[in-house]
């Protein structure tokens, strides 16, 4: 348990959900009866129950208890009757509005960010993921730090009578706070640099060896790691609930004979992602731009697949990986009652848990990721060995036996297989002109 950890470990968290919807707010922080339902499902992930929802209409946020005092009392009154412990909103609150809104109803309030990095927190297995989620939470603590050291600033407030020795010390120790959370944010932005060095390293080598790289992305809870599994048979736990995959995993796929990919999963997307997260995750994420084709993975048994879809092109496009090519893999189409499954170019239609449809897929991978690359055997003369050197720096060497000849086995680009086709064994035929047929 970490010192951000919001939901209590071993206990059963009672919430109130509260969503607020105002005309001047941004559509972006619109509620909806779906945005509250995946709330709740976001706080049975963190080990929570839900007793109620509340949802207020306003004409614009209260600038200090957010959904006005008189409806703070209600809501206060609410927590009261069922023995909540916890209120959460779906909407992003600010410090302060946090800390009124604790003081007003009396229990502790988070926000939908503070909720999902509380989710995080608790999934992150790796090194890698752990120091992402951290620092995501020191840059989303750092500002309300004033809240917390709220009762010491009360103490000390001129005319109050404040206990010896307790006259100062609240603004200090906010201070040494502060600075402490700013060398952390600084210590673990330089551990993520490494981590992106390495990742350059790794990404030169894949492609130097020509490797492709896969990427597959959604929403959260839209089957991707029951598609790498399907595919790899990667072992990775694909459970029915948000954001159980945090930690992004390689596997080797085979899709041809000669075409050989690196399919990787990543952690799923949502609505009103933090900002903190998407920053903290870029170390991950950006692997998208540098990936040579994307799986976006979309629930097709959902009647809203097409906002959750709205929502990772959105970030995709944030992230600059807007001009990778894509294939818009519909999954749980085992689950859709229409007759006509979703078709077209660079789409596919899938059940990723039985398997349907995934020939039809690694088709489409191959479709797109064809570059003419073929699997030849080369018989070289021993006075052209200089020639396998290349092969070393130009293809993909598969084998190399010394008898007679040289006889390599390699996968070839078409650019080198017509400097070397005279090795090629058996002879290839020549292409002939459309005429000659």
């Amino acid at each position: 348990m970490t010192e951000f950890d919001s939901i209590k470990e071993g206990e059963i968290n009672r919430a109130v959900l509260v969503g607020l919807n105002a005309r001047r707010q941004s559509i972006h922080e619109q509620v909806t009866e779906t945005t509250m339902q995946e709330l709740e499902a976001l706080l049975e992930t963190a080990g929570g129950t839900c007793l109620a929802t509340m949802i207020q209409n306003r004409e614009a946020p209260d600038p200090g208890s957010f959904i006005g005092e008189g409806k703070a009392q209600e809501l206060k009154e609410t927590v009261q009757a069922l023995g909540a412990d916890l209120v959460i909103f779906d909407n992003a609150l600010s410090p302060s509005q946090v800390r009124v809104l604790t003081e007003l109803v009396g229990v502790q309030v988070m926000d939908r960010a503070g909720l999902i990095l509380d989710i995080f927190a608790k999934r992150a297995q790796t090194k890698e993921g752990r120091l992402q989620v951290e620092l995501a939470q020191y840059k989303y603590i750092l500002p309300r730090l004033t809240g917390m050291w709220g009762h010491l600033v009360r103490q000390t407030a001129a005319g109050g009578k404040s206990p010896i020795g307790t006259r100062g010390p609240g603004e200090t120790q906010l201070e040494s706070d502060r600075r402490h959370i700013r060398r952390k944010i600084q210590k673990l932005e330089e551990d993520l640099k490494e981590v992106r060095r390495v990742r350059a390293v790794q990404r030169e080598r894949r492609e130097r060896n020509e490797v492709p790289v896969v990427a597959i992305v959604g929403y959260t809870n839209a089957g991707k790691s029951t598609l790498l599994n399907q595919l790899t048979d990667a072992g990775i736990p694909a459970n029915d609930r948000l954001f159980d995959t945090l930690d992004t995993t390689t596997r080797t796929l085979e899709i041809t004979d000669t075409l050989t990919v690196l399919l990787s999963d990543t952690v799923g997307f949502i609505h009103k992602l933090p900002h903190h997260l998407v920053e903290a995750f870029k170390a991950t994420l950006e692997e998208l731009s540098y990936a040579d084709l994307l799986l976006h993975v979309i629930d097709a048994s959902r009647e809203d697949w097409q906002e959750q879809a709205k929502v990772v092109e959105d970030l995709i496009r944030e992230l600059g990986a807007e001009q990778t090519p894509c294939i818009r893999v519909f999954n749980k189409c085992d689950l859709v009652t229409g007759e006509i499954l979703p078709h077209g170019e660079d789409v596919a239609a899938i059940s990723a848990r039985t398997g349907a449809g995934t020939k039809d897929l690694l088709a489409a991978i191959a479709k797109r990721l064809d570059n003419g690359v073929k699997q030849v055997t080369l018989r070289l003369p021993y006075d052209r060995g200089g020639m396998l050197d290349r092969l070393y720096r130009e293809a993909k060497v598969e084998s190399v036996e010394y008898g007679e000849h040289i006889e390599v086995v390699a996968r070839c680009t078409p650019k080198v297989l017509g400097q070397l086709r005279q090795y090629v064994w058996p002879p290839m035929e020549e292409a002939k002109e459309a005429w000659e047929y």
